[in-house]
């Protein structure tokens, strides 16, 4: 049901058990990757973590930059008609808002899911527990330079609607010299990590590429958040094959 988006009548055959049950069971199988595997696949960087983040990021031309932030809608086909209202677009689309951060690898390292579809990214970074570590003076010491000026906070690369806030960056709207296109070409370019991920996501998980059937909210962030635990291990275990292989040619030139 997680990777092909079946409902639960498609694979009650398949399964040898009733619909009810194959319900059930999906929700103990995301309840349990989640209990399991948050603390690990969904954790903050470590300072290995950010070494790695910064340093890919340094050779990108974009020093102290830690990923990209961005939000995905999540069609949800069964909203209940009281909460339609909240969670309806101007087309009339019930929706749920994901709001992520991802690395250069498609590493999500942030996750916020639930805020009703009516609302904007700007709203959902409102209502986000992504800035906690900045406003409780916890964030990680990150010294860098930039045009002179020495900064101590990451940031992400984010679109027009986000703030003004040295936390973002953002592309040029309407760049005028050569120099400027450049830079909001290659932010653009650069920004495109977050959206790729959820690409990626919805091409392995089908069921977050369709529209969502469950009726229960909670039930539907249990499904995203094993979604993208999934994800991450899948990203750790091509990053770690990738970098066997590597050592493996090394040593054979050598």
């Amino acid at each position: 049901m997680l990777a092909y988006g079946s409902s639960a009548d498609q694979v009650d055959e398949i399964a040898r058990m009733g619909k009810s049950t194959i319900l059930e069971t999906l929700v103990r199988f995301c309840n349990a990757v989640e209990t399991l595997y948050t603390r690990d696949y969904l954790r903050r960087p470590t300072p290995r973590d950010l070494q790695r983040l910064l340093q890919k990021a340094e050779e990108r031309g974009f020093p102290g930059m830690i990923g990209s932030i961005d939000c995905m809608y999540w069609q949800w086909n069964n909203c209940p008609t009281a909460w339609q209202g909240d969670y309806g677009n101007r087309k009339g689309q019930k929706s749920i808002i994901l709001e992520a951060v991802a690395g250069f690898d498609t590493w999500v390292w942030h996750a916020f899911f639930g805020v009703a579809g009516s609302q904007n990214d700007l709203n959902v970074l409102g209502q986000s527990p992504v800035f906690n570590d900045v406003l409780r003076g916890e964030a990680p010491n990150i010294t860098y330079q930039i045009n002179n000026t020495v900064y101590q906070n990451g940031y992400y690369l984010a679109d027009g609607i986000y703030p003004r806030w040295t936390t973002f960056v953002k592309s040029i709207p309407h760049p005028r010299s050569q120099k400027q296109n450049f830079f909001a070409t290659y932010q653009k370019g650069h920004r495109k990590n977050v959206e790729r991920c959820f690409g990626i996501l919805q091409a392995r998980w089908a069921i977050i590429r369709g529209t969502a059937r469950m009726f229960d909210e909670e039930v539907l962030r249990s499904i995203m958040m094993t979604c993208i635990i999934l994800h991450n291990v899948i990203v750790e275990d091509e990053y770690e094959s990738m970098i066997i292989h590597l050592k493996t040619c090394t040593n054979r030139i050598q």
